[in-house]
């Protein structure tokens, strides 16, 4: 799957409604552009995109007494929340994501209930633990790399690949189950994007 589609689903819903230069701004503004393939025209592509496939509403907005074409607002419609929950369960189960798209999904983990999360997280832990065991029918850690000459040094990094996913999924499971950050249904979220016309310290262009 692709991270693009989630992270415009997840800004647009955030926003409630919100033109293209909002949600690149909010995506610039959490790193994305530099971790994902959310570019500038990535992000309007998808936007018009998904307003065809009936994902999220586009608006026609008076343009502004400066002059200029009229602005597209986009919403998200019942589809595109569909779409949008389908995509975030996705990227936090599957062991073999990218990492473009499982850090998509950390990010909007919140918009699901506490347990919920847990529930996807230790599946994307059995996921690895399965993986690291075909590795192993090849494979022995113990003997070490250099018992399959240097092709080993392959297996070698996907059994460390594997535990490290793991131990880190561990790691979060541990703090969401401990109480960290505000899940849906417990109170006011956490506010990840830009207000209008607030600076964005990460943009890089003009709005269009």
């Amino acid at each position: 799957m692709s991270a693009i589609r989630l992270l415009v689903l997840g800004a647009v819903r955030q926003h409630g409604r919100a033109h293209g230069y909002q949600v690149r701004n909010d995506l610039e503004f959490w790193g994305a552009h530099e971790w994902s393939n959310a570019k500038p025209g990535s992000i309007y592509h998808a936007l018009k995109q998904m307003a065809k496939q009936g994902l999220l509403h586009a608006y026609e907005i008076a343009p502004s007494t400066a002059g200029g074409p009229p602005r597209t607002e986009y919403e998200i419609t019942d589809k595109g929340n569909e779409e949008y929950f389908a995509l975030l369960r996705e990227a936090l189960t599957a062991h073999d994501q990218r990492m473009d798209v499982l850090s998509a999904g950390v990010g909007f983990i919140v918009d699901l209930p506490r347990e919920e999360a847990v529930a996807l997280l230790k599946r994307r832990i059995e996921g690895l633990e399965r993986w690291r065991a075909g590795v192993t029918d090849y494979y022995t850690p113990e003997a070490g790399p250099e018992s399959l000459g240097h092709i080993g040094e392959i297996m070698n990094m996907w059994v460390h690949s594997a535990d490290a996913g793991a131990a880190w999924t561990r790691g979060l499971i541990e703090r969401i189950e401990r109480g960290a950050y505000t899940f849906a249904g417990e109170g006011e979220p956490f506010v990840g994007v830009l207000a209008e016309g607030q600076e964005n310290p990460y943009a890089t262009g003009a709005p269009e």
